[in-house]
């Protein structure tokens, strides 16, 4: 167990780097030279990204160890056609728009650009897995900026994330954090979802939603937005009414998320009626 956290600690050093200064560190060419040598796509991927990590797995058996237990099921090739199916992804349509700070956008992977697409695996023996995707072709996804910077996306790792606070959501909904409505949109679809109330403290967001995502939503007339604190609304707010189903979603990844998270969850407490859950929470307990 304290090897398996030592390397745990090891990849999750190296992710860090690689995914926040050169996610595009993978060439095409580099993978097509190895893709004729007889392998796949994705397991020249994971090669090449093992070898820039500083990994001999031909030489060294413990890196080849490392290579096994974590590359093989840390790395996934993605298909395109997948996403083009997804209800959101099929419906909504993103205007170039702002208001104040704020603004939509469509932003995009470079083919082989590596990208968080899932929570993280944590396996018995106490290996924490991360899962990382790529695309062999370029892939457009929906942005939220605020002042320039990515704040909220619909990208392989939203959706992954975002499957099972989906399908168990049911009767009254509420969710904290709009971001670009995906939540809202899927649980919206759902016949057994009444209605969804989404509390938002940015005014210039929740704008841009009325007046471009909004119009588009099948079941609008589902949906209620209520500008306030998260947190705030969840003290003083929250048990007026009847929520079956709180979905909270408020940070951008875990190392923003885990205080936040803390915090709301002493707030389920006080509502055992009510079921809680909450974004990337399989990646956050992993931190805890």
């Amino acid at each position: 167990m304290e090897h398996n956290r030592e390397d745990n600690h090891k990849l999750f050093a190296l992710l860090s780097s690689y995914l926040n200064h050169a996610p595009d560190l993978i060439d095409e060419a580099e993978i097509n030279e190895l893709v004729q040598s007889g392998v796949s796509t994705e397991y020249a991927f994971k090669l090449l990204l093992a070898a820039k990590f500083g990994l001999d797995i031909l030489e060294t058996p413990q890196d080849r160890e490392m290579f096994h237990q974590y590359f093989d099921p840390m790395v996934h090739q993605l298909d395109p056609a997948e996403y083009e199916h997804n209800p959101y992804y099929r419906s909504i349509r993103l205007p170039a728009a702002q208001i104040g700070d704020c603004e939509l956008k469509y932003e995009s992977y470079k083919p082989f650009e590596g990208f968080v697409c899932n929570d993280i695996v944590q396996t018995a023996d106490g290996r924490q897995i991360p899962q990382i995707g790529f695309f062999p072709v370029e892939f457009k996804y929906p942005a939220l900026l605020e002042q320039g910077r990515i704040w909220m996306t619909v990208t392989p790792n939203e959706i992954a994330t975002m499957k099972e606070p989906i399908a168990d959501a049911f009767g009254r909904v509420l969710t904290f954090g709009l971001g670009l409505g995906y939540y809202a949109y899927m649980v919206s679809e759902k016949d057994n979802v009444d209605c969804v109330t989404i509390v938002e403290i940015n005014e210039n967001v929740i704008r841009l939603f009325q007046q471009h995502l909004l119009p588009q939503f099948p079941h609008a007339e589902k949906i209620q937005i209520i500008q306030a604190d998260a947190f705030e609304f969840a003290r003083t707010r929250l048990a007026q009414k009847a929520y079956d189903y709180v979905f909270t979603d408020l940070w951008h990844d875990v190392s923003d998320g885990i205080d936040l998270y803390l915090r709301m969850k002493q707030i389920e407490r006080q509502h055992p009626k009510t079921h809680f859950s909450y974004w990337i929470e399989k990646s956050i307990q992993c931190y805890l």
